[in-house]
Formats: structure tokens, C-alpha cells, sequence
């Protein structure tokens, strides 16, 4: 979080300002807060319409695995085939819009220097963990111990009252998983340098949950997750000559359905 603005209101007392490091042009008087995840660990967090997220691939190698709920109507979430069919793509970048299955808009990428992020991956399970980099628990191993995304975010939509069956396919970000002519995935290491970050737009009040462990196709032989960066500042709705919305007529109409939400 950043220290407030005026200097005759209190200072929050435990809070460290990680976004000096990692997104150092973000206006200091609209920040929120931030947070750096270690690679392989998970956080969420329930956050209003008109929120931005910077994330940001603090080590090379970094995967945040991103889910989204409805913090209004928790049975609406992310649809992962409809924003793709919507929108005639097989990866997101700046001007994709992240769909709900009621057709509204629950976040827009406004930037992104990265160009390709995976929606198609889907997440590391626990069989697959020990399958390819052997088991380290918590037990023995404490806060070393290998974590999988799906752990991880089952763990996160828990608290909110959410199971299993409500898991849905997560947006793989810093993550590249192109397909070729025979509908084989192929993962693409070295996607996201060190330094990368996207700019996501919440469009809605949401609950977003995060992983930071390996894509479920990353090819390296050891764990060793990329540490992500995570800072929250105001930037407002989307504006009526939004880039987002210009994008795509399915966009315009998502934004919009998203914005009848919201009606005074």
C-alpha cells in the first residue's frame, strides 16, 4: 500500500511500498497497495469496478495463473471459450477483454509488454508436480516446499466459498503455449524477460485469485517459478473512447453489459 497523500492523516503501519520497485511510474496518490508473490505461492483478493492491476515478471521464468469471480454473483466467472470465440484469438494482449459467462466484461488489458499471454494451458496439478519435479512438502521442506497451481488456487477461491466444481480455466500470464497444424501444444520458455508486466482493468467487482507456480508445459527440468509482482491502483472505469472497447465490436458490447451494472 502507499502512504497516504496528506500528511496529516496517519500512516499505515505495516505496510511495504513494493510498487517503488516494480512499477515506479504508477501515481502515488492513486495506488492501493502491493504485494510480491514468491514463485509458486497464491494470494486474492475481492477488488471494485475501476481497479487496475500491474503485474509484473519480477525473474525470468514467471507464471501467474489468474482466475475471476463475480464478487456480486459468485456463479459468474471468467469463460475462457467464450472470450477466445468472441474475440477470434488464441492468446490475449493489450485490447483482449477477459468475458464472463453472462457476456459482460470482467477485465480489459490496457497494456502489456509482453504480447502473448496463454489462456489455453490450464494449470499444474499435484500428480504432475511430483511426477516432474519430485516431492518437497511442507513438513519437511517449510516455506521450500513445491506448490501447484491448482493447489494453489483452490486454496484461494476457498475462502470465498468456493470448491472444486467452481475451478475454472485460469489466464496464464507471462505464459506463451502456441498450437501447431496437428492441435499440439507447444510452450515457448523465455516468453516474459525480467522487467515484463501486463496493466489489467477490473470492469467489475471481482474476486481474482492468483498462482505463481509453473505452467503446467514449462519444460524446465527443476521448480524454480519466477517471483511476480502485484500492484493495485485506482484508474477508473473505461472510458467511452476506451482502446478495450474500440478493439472489437464483441468488446464494445461486453463493456457495455459490464457498464449497465452500474447504472445510477
Amino acid at each position: 500500500m502507499h502512504k497516504d497523500s496528506n500528511p496529516a492523516s496517519p500512516n499505515p503501519v505495516d505496510v511495504i511500498e513494493h510498487w517503488h520497485d516494480f512499477a515506479p511510474d504508477l501515481a502515488a496518490d492513486k495506488v492501493l497497495f502491493s504485494e510480491r508473490v514468491p514463485g509458486g505461492c497464491h494470494w486474492s483478493w475481492r477488488l471494485p469496478r475501476g481497479v487496475a492491476l500491474r503485474l509484473t515478471a519480477l525473474e525470468e521464468g514467471a507464471n501467474l495463473s489468474v482466475v475471476l469471480y463475480s464478487a456480486l454473483e459468485k456463479l459468474e466467472r471468467y469463460n475462457m471459450p467464450d472470450s477466445l470465440k468472441a474475440q477470434h484469438t488464441a492468446h490475449y494482449t493489450r485490447g483482449h477483454v477477459l468475458m464472463s459467462d453472462m457476456g459482460r466484461s470482467m477485465a480489459s488489458i490496457i497494456s502489456d509488454t509482453v504480447g502473448w499471454h496463454d489462456p489455453l494451458g490450464l494449470l499444474l496439478d499435484a500428480g504432475r508436480l511430483e511426477e516432474k519435479y519430485g516431492q518437497h512438502n511442507y513438513q519437511q521442506y517449510r516455506n521450500g516446499m513445491y506448490r501447484s497451481g491448482r493447489d494453489g488456487l483452490l486454496i484461494e477461491i476457498g475462502k470465498y466459498g468456493l470448491t472444486r466444481r467452481d475451478l475454472v480455466a485460469p489466464v496464464n500470464f507471462f505464459s506463451k503455449v502456441s498450437v501447431d497444424e496437428e492441435g499440439r501444444f507447444h510452450f515457448s520458455p523465455g516468453n516474459a524477460p525480467a522487467g515484463s508486466h501486463v496493466d489489467l482493468r477490473l470492469d467489475m467487482d471481482v474476486i481474482v485469485a492468483v498462482s505463481a507456480a509453473p505452467h503446467a508445459l514449462d519444460p524446465r527440468a527443476g521448480y524454480a517459478p519466477g517471483a511476480v509482482g502485484i500492484a493495485a491502483w485506482r484508474c477508473g472505469p473505461a472510458p467511452a473512447d476506451d482502446y478495450c472497447r474500440a478493439f472489437r465490436p464483441e468488446n464494445a458490447r461486453a463493456l457495455h453489459n459490464s457498464d449497465m451494472l452500474y447504472l445510477v
